[in-house]
C-alpha cells in the first residue's frame, strides 16, 4: 500500500483517510521530523471541509504522543501554513485539505521548517515509519514528555502582511473594482482583507463555507458565476481561487476566463521587462501548450518542462535557476515571495502587471494564440501500467507521425487517466481523441 500521491495523502474523508490513519501518520511524521527538531513545534491549518474537525484532532493526538507540540490556526490557504511554518519557526508544518476536490474528500500535506513541500525521499520515509508498529509503539511519550497543543486565532494578519509586501509600494487599487470568488474554501477571510486593505472596491461571492459547499459549482473549478458577476458589476476583474487557494482562475472584465498558458506567459513578459526574470527562464509542466512555449521564445525567454505538480515545478525552478514556474491549471509560484502555488500572490502580481500597462485585462492577458489542445479524463477502475497496455505504443508512436503531441498519464489524485492531444489540426485532435477513447475504455474498463 502507497500512502502518497502526487500532493500529499488524499482520499474520500473517513473511509480511505480516516482518523485512525490520520493519527498514524501524525505519528510517523512526528518521529521523522524528531531528527531535525529545533524548537519542537509543528503547526497545523486546514480548510473549511467539516471532516477536518475530526483528521486536525487525530493528528494533535497522533503528533503529541510521540512528544511534539502542536500550533492550531484554523481555515487557511496552504500557501498561508507553508509560509508561516517558516516564519513561526516551527519544524513542520501540515495542512488538511483535498484542494480542488469536492467536499467528500481530504487530504493531508506535509511541509518542513523552511515551508518546502516534501520530497519523495521524505515521503517514502514517513511511510516507512508508518508501516513499522513496533518503531510507533516504541516512540510513544509519557508523562512530561507528552507533548502539548494550543489553538492560534491571529496568524492570519502574519499572511495577510506578507502578501501585501508582494504588492508594489508605489500603487493603489483606489478605483479598481474586483470580484473575489473564494470557494467557500480557505481563501474566504484573507481574500477579501487583502484586497479591501490596498483600496480595491470589493464584491465577494461564495465566502460563507458550511464544511459541505467547498467547490461546490464555485471557485477555480467552476468560474462561470464569476463570470457572469464580473459583467453584472461591471468590474476590472475577477479572481477565483480554489478551496485551499493556491490555485488561481482569472477573468478580465469582458467576462472571459483567461487560459492558465496566458496568464503565465503575460507575467513572465511583465517580469523580464523589469529585470525580474532571472536567468529569463521559466518552469511550466508537459501539459503546457506549444504556442505558449513559442511566445516565450519569441521573447528570449526559455522553458522548462517539469513533471505536473507544483513540487515538481519548484524542483525545476531551483534546478535552473528560476524565479517562476506555473501550471496551466492556475498554480503559479514566485519564488520570491512563495515556494508553493500562491493563488493570492499570482492575483496581486496580475493586478500589478494591469495597472503598469494602464490596458484592460482583457488586452493585456491575451499576448498569444494557443495551438489547438484537447484534455479528456476518464475514471478507470485500476491503474495498470501504461507500458504494460499492449498497442498503447503504436498508436503514441502514429499519434506523433500525424504531427501532434501526446501526453497519456494518471492523476496522481483521483482514479481517472489523462489525456492530452495538441497540435495545430483540431481535426486531427478530434480523430484521435475518440480512437484513443474508445481503445482505453476496452482495455482499463474506463
Amino acid at each position: 500500500m502507497k500512502l502518497f500521491g502526487t500532493d500529499g495523502v488524499r482520499g474520500l474523508a473517513g473511509k480511505d483517510l480516516d482518523a485512525f490513519t490520520a493519527m498514524k501518520l501524525a505519528m510517523a511524521a512526528g518521529i521523522y521530523f524528531r531528527k531535525h527538531a529545533k524548537t519542537n513545534k509543528i503547526l497545523v491549518g486546514k480548510d473549511t471541509r467539516r471532516s477536518g474537525y475530526m483528521l486536525e484532532n487525530a493528528l494533535v493526538s497522533g503528533l503529541t504522543s510521540v512528544g511534539y507540540n502542536v500550533i492550531q490556526i484554523g481555515p487557511m490557504p496552504t500557501p498561508a501554513v507553508a509560509f508561516l511554518t517558516e516564519d513561526m519557526r516551527c519544524d513542520a508544518g501540515i495542512m488538511i485539505s483535498a484542494s480542488h476536490n469536492p467536499y467528500e474528500d481530504n487530504g493531508i500535506k506535509f511541509f518542513d521548517a523552511h515551508g518546502d513541500k516534501l520530497n519523495e525521499e521524505d515521503e517514502a520515509a514517513i511511510e516507512k515509519i508508518y508501516f513499522d508498529t513496533e518503531l510507533l509503539m516504541a516512540e510513544r511519550k509519557t508523562g512530561r514528555n507528552i507533548g502539548s497543543s494550543k489553538r492560534i486565532d491571529d496568524v492570519i494578519g502574519r499572511y495577510i502582511v506578507h502578501l501585501k509586501n508582494s504588492f508594489p509600494t508605489d500603487m493603489t487599487l483606489n478605483d479598481v473594482r474586483i470580484v473575489l470568488d473564494t470557494a467557500n474554501g480557505a481563501s474566504y477571510r484573507v481574500a477579501p482583507t487583502v484586497f479591501e486593505e490596498l483600496g480595491a472596491d470589493v464584491i465577494v461571492i461564495n465566502n460563507h463555507p458550511n464544511g459541505y459547499n467547498i467547490n461546490d459549482n464555485c471557485g477555480a473549478m467552476h468560474p462561470e458565476t464569476l463570470s457572469e458577476k464580473v459583467r453584472e458589476y461591471r468590474a476590472d476583474i475577477g479572481f477565483a481561487f480554489d478551496g485551499d487557494a493556491d490555485r488561481l482562475v482569472v477573468v478580465d472584465e469582458k467576462g472571459h476566463q483567461i487560459d492558465g498558458d496566458k496568464l503565465i506567459g503575460a507575467l513572465a513578459l511583465f517580469m523580464k521587462k523589469q529585470g525580474r526574470l532571472k536567468n529569463d527562464c521559466v518552469v511550466a509542466t508537459v501539459m503546457s501548450n506549444q504556442g505558449f512555449e513559442d511566445f516565450l521564445k519569441k521573447h528570449g525567454i526559455s522553458l522548462v518542462r517539469s513533471n505536473v505538480g507544483d513540487k515538481y515545478v519548484l524542483e525545476e525552478m531551483r534546478r535552473h535557476d528560476c524565479v517562476m514556474g506555473g501550471e496551466q491549471s492556475g498554480h503559479v509560484i514566485f519564488s520570491e515571495y512563495a515556494k508553493t502555488g500562491d493563488g493570492l500572490v499570482t492575483a496581486l502580481q496580475t493586478i500589478a502587471l494591469i495597472l503598469r500597462s494602464g490596458k484592460r485585462a482583457s488586452e493585456v492577458l491575451n499576448p498569444f494564440e494557443l495551438y489547438p489542445q484537447r484534455l479528456l479524463n476518464l475514471k478507470v477502475a485500476e491503474k495498470k501500467p501504461l507500458e504494460s497496455i499492449e498497442g498503447l505504443a503504436e498508436k503514441e508512436a502514429a499519434i506523433k507521425a500525424d504531427g501532434l503531441r501526446s501526453l497519456i498519464r494518471y492523476s496522481g489524485t483521483e482514479n481517472k487517466l489523462r489525456i492530452l492531444l495538441e497540435g495545430k489540426s483540431g481535426q486531427k485532435i478530434e480523430k484521435w481523441i475518440a480512437d484513443l477513447e474508445t481503445f482505453f475504455k476496452k482495455t482499463l474498463n474506463a
